[in-house]
């Protein structure tokens, strides 16, 4: 018998999962993902001339502002209180690829695997807004969940 789907209640219905009963405990996630730029694209941000602004810094406090904001977005996750959230990039200038990695932390009942992912891909989808006037071809992709702990399941992923 396969596992149960948590968001599922007895009809059939989608539903909030209950973490009232659970513990609460010291829990974090990282998740990872990147986008692919061209050359002149990578040369910008390097020289920081791209003309709406400095396009990491954006695409840090749009993760950030994306993370917090999470429940507002994903139907049925729960609103967390964040004790932290850092982005950090790796712009690779030999690939033409510029990574975002984002570590959340928080003590509460529920994991932020969510917020994590969610602030990666806003990241990203902000280095696109701001850059697609230089390169329209540029892919966002490799969103995965680096690690989880916390909770029942800690693992790396």
């Amino acid at each position: 018998m396969g596992k149960k789907l948590s968001h599922i209640d007895s009809k059939g219905n989608a539903a909030m999962v209950d973490i009232s009963e659970k513990k609460t405990s010291l829990r974090t996630a990282a998740a990872q993902g990147s986008i692919s730029v061209n050359r002149e694209v990578i040369q910008n941000i390097l020289d920081n001339s791209i003309p709406k602004g400095d396009v990491l810094a954006a695409a840090r406090i749009a993760g950030i502002m994306a993370a917090k904001r999470c429940s507002e977005l994903i139907p049925l996750c729960h609103l967390l209180a964040l004790d932290e959230c850092i982005i950090d990039f790796n712009v690779d200038s030999k690939k033409n690829i510029i990574e975002a990695t984002c570590r959340v932390k928080l003590s509460g009942k529920t994991g932020a695997e969510m917020e994590a992912l969610t602030a990666v891909s806003v990241a990203l989808l902000t280095i696109y807004d701001m850059c697609k006037a230089i390169d329209k071809k540029m892919v966002i992709g490799n969103i995965f969940l680096i690690e989880k702990t916390g909770g029942k399941d800690t693992k790396r992923c």
